[in-house]
């Protein structure tokens, strides 16, 4: 089996940048599908302390994992990941591209590898290795996917330089791997697993 490429990693989400405000979130206290804002018209203004730890705590359909997040080294992809955790744009979605021994994707509205939340990120760099259990932003011809993110199965080295990690799993790895594999991008796929919420813990 030949190694895949980085850009295998990352369907072409369109989303496109905008130079408007400042995101506002719609979002009620107690969400719904109707309620949960999924378009917004910039990335977010910077909010986290780089200098604390954030947790988020992700609850699917196959179980419940930890991903602590790395503020020090990718403040940019943390603070949106975390403004997008706590308006609830991840529940519901579904870890829609989950490919054996390479890499569980989700964040994507569309479910099909090209939707986002109408904005793209800059690129951020760091020098933290793709072993097993990454968190990373997927990228796409525009830049890099404002919502889409994609978590390393097993060590990707040859995904580093081409993509940032931001955080990695430090509990329920188990549950990652037990994803239902399907890709998007092929006829008769079965069901994704579900994102039912993703919870951000600052300490």
């Amino acid at each position: 089996m030949n190694s895949p490429t980085p850009e295998a990693a990352t369907p072409t989400p369109t989303a496109t940048a905008t130079e408007t405000a400042e995101p506002t979130s719609t979002a009620e206290a107690t969400p719904t599908e109707e309620t949960i804002q999924r378009t917004y018209s910039a990335p977010p203004p910077m909010t986290i302390d780089p200098a604390k730890t954030y947790e988020a705590v992700f609850t699917t359909s196959k179980g419940s994992f930890t991903v602590t997040l790395d503020a020090a080294n990718a403040p940019s992809y943390t603070n949106n990941f975390v403004f997008l955790a706590e308006n609830q744009f991840f529940d519901g979605l579904t870890f829609h591209r989950v490919l054996e021994g390479f890499v569980a994707q989700g964040g994507d509205p569309e479910g099909n590898g090209f939707g986002g939340p109408g904005y793209v990120l800059p690129k951020e760099t760091n020098s933290l290795p793709f072993e097993e259990g990454i968190i990373s932003m997927a990228t796409s011809p525009a830049g890099v996917s404002g919502s889409q993110f994609f978590i390393t199965l097993a060590p990707q080295p040859g995904l580093e330089g081409d993509f940032t990690a931001f955080g990695r799993v430090t509990s329920g790895m188990s549950v990652v791997k037990a994803f239902t594999l399907r890709d998007p991008l092929k006829p008769d796929q079965p069901a994704p697993d579900v994102i039912q919420s993703v919870t951000i813990t600052e300490k």
